[in-house]
């Protein structure tokens, strides 16, 4: 059977197929758990049908040393945490009891986000005496599934069913002999991977997990006592005007959706009423109006009047928020055609009132300049077949700064009038509300709001606090300077921050500081903000490895002065005569962390296979040139990706980095250094490649995907290195900072390394930001533009900048730890405005550019502070006449 003779459209589509497989059998007393992310669609259609509770089984793989992707055993979230090993695996891989309890530490700590994430405070379902059925979107080697069904033995569930869509045969025999019955669809004889046997097979976020997750409780029959019961229905008349409206409140609404109908349709539209009676039915209260006074609905201009729509808007929020039985719920827009624009011009209106927009068929670009004040995250739903208000929508889309995304009703056009068209609106519609329009979407976030621009100089008594708190430093050539951070020495991670690219002082800072971890307290990993095959040939040089010669010199894509720059040439100098002194297995590493560098990783593994295998070689340059169109740029694969509505090259570049694996052994005992060096070339590519696509469904999902690469790079590093492996980290504060304590991650979802690394690492990872009042810093004024000297203005009265500032202090060290008194990190705690200056600076426009406010003694353990800083100097991209061609920066 070949593996398009089965395929599903989507998970959800694999989930109906997999309960009608399993309705007839009658399963006693069923409750459905999910392998999140990818189980949970799948499972909340098995739970439907068969009217079954939806829980998680929360499962984390452990990776063996050395090669994670090797199964070594798993975790199993629960009251009593289940550990299970693959003795053989253990066996072959040398793991001893250290690595297991770090390995597991590790987990446990992602387990408990992910519950937390995905949970909150609700209590799972007990499994004992009921049929446990275990649902994922497919299985590869079956080790999560196994130790899923082993833990739910242990707590007690009288029959384990496993159902799953697709995976190899021989797994499905292994899995056979764990369970009580096994049900997938497709036994694949030829496997190259789940995603190979669905047409969208995206990765899901956690938002999308958590909405899925609330439409399953809602539904399920352990929720019936939050189903909207004695509906009260009541018209209303919404002032100043008078306009009519229907009002329907369940008995306990969860929120209130008000609808902005659009091209002169009135509050009795077919359809905005079908999506109200869902959103009732899932105990919303909605409140359907006439936008338009019936005179005022013949003149068609007015149908058109967005300010004029959006008042009206307006006013009904105004009214929703006087009636004593509706006034504190959650409230939601739902825009259609020109309502869309009203509605999004009320979010930018009302700001913090307005707790989620969603447009169906919207022409949100009317609202024109006013997207970018929009706060509320916004779904905008558009039919396929809309092909002009679809591009309009992008348009949108890209305008909006707040939390969104595009959602495409394939074959629909503008009303959806399409069998199943407004069924899919609806269900998208009602996941939104679902996920935003609950009591704790109004909680206070971790950060508070940004205090007011102007805000005055801080109370003398906290200068006065912070003066003693802090530790003057001398100058970063002076050994005394490094010798300060020997208190976090015992780290196993230092994550070194920088707040611009441009900035000579915190490049030799940082070189000080990770000088003295390396000399002095057994450091051997040095990981940066850069690419991964830039990153090498500076790894090849210091470590003395073979020469590689590449098309293009290292560091010479924008911005190039960000590591081609005088300071960083110093440090790799040290480097280098550092390991001079070392036997190879002890020398310093140099790795790249981040994921821009396609065209150059693809270049890498050919090099490689090309030499070790030249058959797998040429499948892999045929694989490759799916993306080889858009090699000059890259991000109009992610537009056409879009455009076709799916992944145009996934699977190739996945396929191509499966081999490889697959290849380990054979590849690894040549030149295990090369191969590892070539494998994560290939993860780059392959994470390259969803991160040109996700970027077009909103900023923070590709911001996402950048760090879990980041860090994920980290950690292969770090393992590659062995347990006593430890790691000084070069990026930006708004990388190493915890996102948790910024409102990147507060409002709009943002993860980082900084936060990954502390909830993997715990107290084993220190985080040191940096800080400074003035100066001139190397930047552009935009993306792809030269390098100028800019001036730094100077820090605003309502930052963190000015606080330490007022300090007198030329540099310092503040360390943010524990030891902190108590009353002086309550005071620094609230929050304050951060500034972040990037390979960008718009010094014009650097309120809204460069500040964000963050809770600075939560963000990091340590922050650094330089009051006066210089620009870097740049090096020329230009190899001199005479030089040693194989030195990085050829010089």
């Amino acid at each position: 059977m070949t593996a398009s003779s089965i395929r599903f459209a989507d998970r959800p589509d694999a989930g109906r197929q997999l309960a009608a497989r399993l309705l007839p059998m009658g399963l006693d007393k069923p409750v459905v758990y999910a392998l999140p992310r990818g189980g949970v669609p799948v499972a909340l259609e098995i739970a439907r049908a068969l009217r079954a509770p939806l829980d998680l089984i929360l499962v984390r793989k452990i990776g063996a040393p050395g090669a994670p992707e090797v199964a070594l055993g798993a975790v199993v979230d629960g009251a009593n945490p289940q550990t299970v090993i693959n003795e053989e695996v253990r066996r072959r891989s040398g793991a001893d009891d250290i690595f297991l309890e770090r390995a597991r530490a590790r987990e446990l700590a992602e387990l408990e986000r992910r519950r937390s994430r995905y949970l909150g405070s609700r209590l799972g379902v007990d499994p004992a005496g009921h049929t446990a059925i275990i649902v994922d979107d497919g299985l590869a080697t079956g080790a999560t599934m196994k130790a899923a069904i082993l833990a739910m033995k242990r707590r007690g569930a009288k029959k384990i069913c496993v159902a799953i869509p697709v995976a190899p045969a021989e797994a499905v025999e292994a899995i056979g002999e764990q369970a009580d019955l096994v049900v997938c669809l497709h036994r694949a004889e030829n496997f190259y991977g789940v995603g190979g046997f669905y047409d969208d097979f995206h990765q899901l976020t956690d938002e999308e997990t958590v909405g899925l997750l609330r439409q399953g409780w809602a539904e399920s029959p352990d929720a019936s006592r939050s189903l909207p019961a004695g509906l009260a229905k009541r018209q209303v008349a919404v002032p100043p005007l008078g306009l009519v409206g229907d009002l329907c409140v369940p008995a306990d609404p969860r929120g209130i959706v008000l609808f902005a109908h659009g091209s002169g349709s009135s509050r009795l539209s077919p359809r905005n009423v079908a999506v109200a009676d869902t959103l009732n039915a899932h105990g919303f209260a909605t409140l359907l109006f006439d936008l338009l006074k019936p005179v005022e609905a013949h003149d068609r201009r007015n149908v058109f009047d967005i300010s004029l729509l959006a008042e009206r808007v307006t006013e009904a929020a105004l009214y929703i928020s006087s009636e004593p039985d509706i006034a504190d719920l959650p409230l939601g827009l739902f825009g259609a055609s020109t309502g869309a624009a009203a509605a999004l011009l009320a979010a930018a209106e009302l700001r913090n009132r307005i707790a989620a927009v969603v447009s169906r068929g919207g022409r949100p670009d009317l609202a024109g300049t006013r997207l970018a004040e929009v706060a509320a995250p916004t779904l905008l739903i558009v039919g396929g077949e809309d092909r002009h208000v679809l591009e309009l929508n992008r348009q949108a889309l890209a305008a909006l700064t707040c939390e969104k995304l595009l959602k495409i009703v394939p074959k629909a056009g503008h009303v959806f009038e399409e069998p199943g068209a407004l069924e899919t609106v609806t269900e998208m519609a009602n996941a939104w509300f679902q996920h935003y329009l609950s009591p704790a979407a109004l909680e206070p976030a971790p950060v508070a709001p940004s205090v007011e621009p102007g805000k005055p100089a801080q109370p003398v008594s906290i200068i006065s606090a912070l003066r003693d708190a802090v530790e003057p430093l001398p100058a970063p050539d002076d050994p005394a300077f490094a010798s300060a951070f020997d208190r976090f020495a015992s780290s196993r991670v230092v994550l070194l921050g920088e707040a611009s690219h441009g900035t000579s002082e915190f490049y030799r800072a940082r070189a000080a500081i990770t000088r003295r971890l390396i000399e002095h307290h057994g450091f051997t990993v040095v990981a940066v903000e850069a690419d991964w095959p830039d990153a090498a040939a500076i790894d090849r040089h210091i470590r003395q490895l073979p020469y590689q010669p590449t098309r293009v010199s290292p560091f010479t894509r924008f911005p190039t002065w960000m590591w081609r720059n005088r300071d960083v040439d110093d440090f790799i100098g040290f480097l280098r005569r550092h390991n001079d002194a070392k036997p190879p297995e002890e020398r310093v590493s140099f790795h790249g962390l981040d994921l821009y560098s396609m065209t150059a990783s693809i270049a890498a593994v050919l090099t490689y296979l090309d030499r070790v295998d030249p058959a797998a070689a040429a499948e892999a340059r045929a694989r490759y040139g799916c993306l080889a169109p858009w090699s000059r740029e890259l991000a109009a694969y992610g537009r056409a990706s879009l455009s076709k509505g799916y992944a145009l090259c996934e699977l190739p570049v996945a396929r191509t980095l499966v081999d490889l694996l697959q290849n380990e052994l054979r590849y690894a005992s040549r030149d295990g250094e090369q191969f590892f060096d070539a494998t994560q070339n290939a993860r780059l590519v392959a994470n390259a490649e969803r991160y040109y696509r996700v970027m077009y469904y909103g900023s923070h999902e590709s911001w996402n995907l950048r760090d879990r690469h980041m860090f994920e790079t980290l950690q292969r590093v770090l393992a590659w290195a062995g347990p006593d492996g430890k790691a000084v980290v070069w990026a930006h504060n708004s990388h190493i900072g915890d996102a948790r304590f910024t409102d990147m991650g507060a409002e709009r979802g943002e993860v980082n390394i900084g936060q990954l690394c502390r909830q993997a690492y715990g107290s084993e990872v220190a985080l040191i930001g940096f800080g400074t009042h003035s100066g001139t810093v190397a930047a552009a004024s935009e993306w792809d533009a030269p390098m100028e000297i800019k001036t730094v203005r100077p820090s605003r009265p309502d930052s963190y900048e000015w606080l330490c500032h007022q300090l007198g202090h030329e540099r310092f060290l503040l360390d943010l730890r524990r030891g902190l008194e108590s009353s002086l990190r309550s005071a620094l705690a609230q929050p304050r405005l951060e500034r972040y200056i990037g390979v960008i600076y718009r010094p014009e426009t650097e309120r809204w550019s460069h500040y964000s406010s963050a809770s600075l003694p939560d963000q990091y353990d340590a922050f650094v502070w330089f009051d006066q800083t210089h620009a870097v100097v740049p090096l020329p991209t230009q190899v001199t006449a005479g030089e040693d061609e194989t030195y990085p920066f050829g010089l």
